[in-house]
């Protein structure tokens, strides 16, 4: 049984505040070890997710996992547009209603993944506009189309929607030393093209969450011309203001040991001024990857096993500090399916690996315990439950 250490004036105070606790929720008997992530984390109301790699469910290993452990899955491509439309208007529903049905198989909440996004879209798109054959009016209706088609074909089923994904620059990456828009939507359609997306997908469907998502947005930097996280919250504020229906800000959280990434109260602090908008957030792509040694010993393996389970674990617990945090998703939960094996993040393909919460043979590893225990051990009252988040009229 979890237990919580208070003392006898805190008691009727918290008495009080499990009463508010969802019908969900429940004290588990026996050994945490033994409960799932997704009980687990039912207990907060927080919902725990998995990207999941549909051609991998015909494992059993694989499938049973999946399952069991997340209570909200992601497909990790089914539902791009390169996947989707891979011919103009001819859609290819048939890998996407796969993973529908696991999920729908296993009780489990969608968020759907992608709508608009600069990479993976198909080539009869990319190279029409490059070669002048679609032009810039027409590119617009296509982005309306396809937003209200896939919107509407999956209305009702999808919990939350990543609408428009990774639309500003890096700090690396900026010119003239300040964060901006980027990519193929923004070089042909002005930053304008953000806001048409949310409010044509929120036209196709009433109930679904709404998302912005992107990554290194997990903490505040300085507030300056190069701090990323700063941009995004004063473009979602701008947005915001101007009634466009973001109704969630999903922070990917994919780190690596190679840097110091953040503690528990900086992660906190982002979920929470997100939140003052208006806002849930959601931690949406989590994995923490690591710089393979050369030798793989205890000596040099142990080090790294430790310091990913500590930034999965800061995570949580940041997510969990923020009432407003309805979500966390890690990008797959396998060694052996992970994205980083084959991804060259600067020091050549493959070399930074191991990013998830299983090992390639499916055994659990020391994040995997760490998170475990995170949801296990917190309670009232620095940790409640979940606020729910309702969709922008």
């Amino acid at each position: 049984m979890r237990r919580i250490t208070m003392t006898l004036a805190a008691g009727a105070a918290a008495a009080a505040l499990a009463v508010a606790l969802p019908a969900s929720a429940r004290w588990h008997t026996g050994d945490p070890q033994d409960q799932s992530l997704r009980a687990l984390a039912a207990d907060h109301g927080l919902y725990v997710g998995t990207a999941i790699d549909v051609g991998a469910l015909s494992d059993p290993t694989y499938s049973q996992i999946a399952a069991s452990q997340f209570s909200t899955v992601t497909a990790e491509n089914a539902m791009k547009w390169e996947t989707i439309e891979p011919e103009r208007g001819v859609y290819n529903w048939a890998p996407a209603e796969q993973f529908m049905a696991f999920a729908k198989a296993h009780d489990q909440k969608v968020r759907g993944h992608v709508l608009v996004w600069q990479n993976q879209l198909p080539a009869w798109l990319t190279e029409g506009v490059a070669d002048g054959s679609i032009s810039k009016a027409e590119l617009r209706g296509i982005l309306h189309d396809y937003i209200t088609a896939v919107v509407t074909h999956f209305q009702g089923r999808i919990w939350q929607w990543d609408v428009v994904n990774e639309a500003v620059t890096d700090p690396w990456d900026s010119p003239d030393g300040h964060i901006t828009y980027k990519g193929f939507w923004y070089e042909n359609l002005g930053a304008g093209y953000i806001a048409d997306a949310f409010r044509w997908a929120r036209a196709a469907d009433r109930q679904a969450l709404l998302t912005y998502n992107d990554y290194n947005i997990d903490a505040f930097g300085d507030g300056g011309p190069l701090d990323k996280t700063q941009f995004v919250y004063d473009m979602v504020k701008d947005l915001r203001a101007q009634g466009v229906p973001i109704d969630v800000v999903g922070s990917q959280a994919h780190l690596s040991t190679r840097y110091g990434n953040y503690s528990p109260f900086q992660i906190a602090d982002a979920q929470q001024k997100f939140a003052s908008l208006g806002v849930a957030t959601a931690l949406t792509e989590v994995d923490v990857r690591n710089l393979m040694p050369a030798e793989q010993t205890g000596d040099t393996m142990n080090p790294l096993l430790q310091a990913q389970a500590y930034d999965y674990s800061a995570l949580m617990q940041g997510c969990l500090a923020s009432r407003h945090c309805i979500s966390y998703t890690v990008w797959g939960f396998d060694d052996g399916h992970s994205w980083t094996n084959t991804w060259d993040f600067g020091a050549g393909a493959g070399a930074e690996a191991m990013a998830t919460l299983y090992t390639a043979d499916y055994q659990p590893k020391l994040a995997y315990r760490a998170i475990q225990a995170d949801l296990a051990f917190t309670g009232a009252p620095q940790v409640l439950s979940r606020i729910p988040q309702h969709p922008t009229r």
